[in-house]
């Protein structure tokens, strides 16, 4: 999208409809390319939405230590974020109740949520399982970092970032397709739960995923600003369709993976372009200038493309 279209983003909504509207992103294959991570296609939409107060939530599988440089780099420092597929909420002051957050309990200014099971747990089970299976995958904290510097492209000190895990666990799957669902039966006896991302496999709580934490997260907004905003979501990959389907309207950006992103939602839009040019494409389709759209949406009318 040029940017002469980004500045006209939202041209026909008043001030009221957009302090009610909300964000919800995945970041690698989406708001930041796959390979290289860059996000300047994106940038003028971006810029637009923070100049219409409108929150722009990151929603990835990526660790908190990730995140603290990362959303300076995206401008994103006063809106929440979701790390590790949805085991972990952080929220700016902004965000925070006054009788349910302890202000700042995250060592970098934000209150941390913890939404499914400690780390130590699921690698604990993990270890057994893998034994008692007799299957055959390497998770994320028995890598070097130069492992996992070369499997993600990062350099070795956000390679380094990548393995501080809170509350879930990738994996690099090595056995055949039909002991998947053995070991996620396996996992669920636990309570924990397998999803499949851009690169890995992840492992966390149940009831963590993405879909519950962005519910979470718009419940707060309504809370503390006494209206449901309307929320847009957008993704990439097979982890992202229970995000999807907790918004009122989703965008499945064109990913390099071969497995199907199908949620089941009534408002749905499919990007033709990928990564964050399919971010700003999936942007300017829901809440450009032809205000039909919104309309459309807002009926619950089915639009797929």
């Amino acid at each position: 999208m040029s940017e002469d279209v980004s500045t006209t983003l939202l041209a026909d909504i008043s001030d009221a409809e957009r302090r009610s509207r909300l964000v919800l992103t995945d970041l690698d294959g989406s708001l930041l390319d796959h390979h290289s991570y860059d996000f300047s296609p994106a940038a003028p939409s971006l810029a637009r939405l923070k100049e219409l107060r409108v929150p722009v939530i990151p929603v990835t599988s990526k660790t908190r230590a990730e995140l603290l440089l990362l959303r300076e780099a995206l401008g994103l420092t006063a809106t929440p974020f979701v790390a590790e597929n949805g085991a972990i909420i952080g929220l700016p002051p902004s965000w925070c109740h006054a009788r349910l957050d302890r202000p700042g309990n995250g060592g970098d200014g934000v209150v941390i949520k913890h939404m499914g099971v400690d780390i130590a747990f699921i690698r604990a089970r993990l270890r057994i399982w893998r034994k008692r299976l007799g299957i055959k995958f390497t998770s994320m904290g028995e890598l070097s970092v130069q492992d996992v510097a070369k499997l993600t492209g990062l350099d070795e000190k956000r390679a380094q970032k990548a393995q501080q895990r809170e509350g879930s666990e990738p994996l690099i799957w090595q056995d055949d397709a039909a002991s998947i669902d053995t070991f996620r039966l396996a996992l669920e006896s636990d309570g924990l739960e397998l999803t499949q991302g851009g690169r890995f496999w992840h492992v966390m709580g149940r009831s963590a995923d993405k879909g519950c934490a962005v519910t979470w997260l718009i419940k707060r907004f309504a809370t503390l600003r006494g209206c449901t905003p309307l929320s847009l979501g957008l993704g990439d990959g097979p982890n992202d369709i229970t995000m999807l389907e907790a918004v009122d309207q989703a965008v499945v950006i064109k990913g390099i993976h071969k497995t199907p992103v199908t949620p089941h939602t009534s408002a749905l839009y499919r990007t033709k372009a990928a990564g964050p040019s399919g971010w700003a494409e999936g942007i300017a389709y829901w809440w450009g200038q032809d205000s039909r759209q919104l309309s459309a949406a807002k009926q619950g009318s089915a639009i797929t493309q």
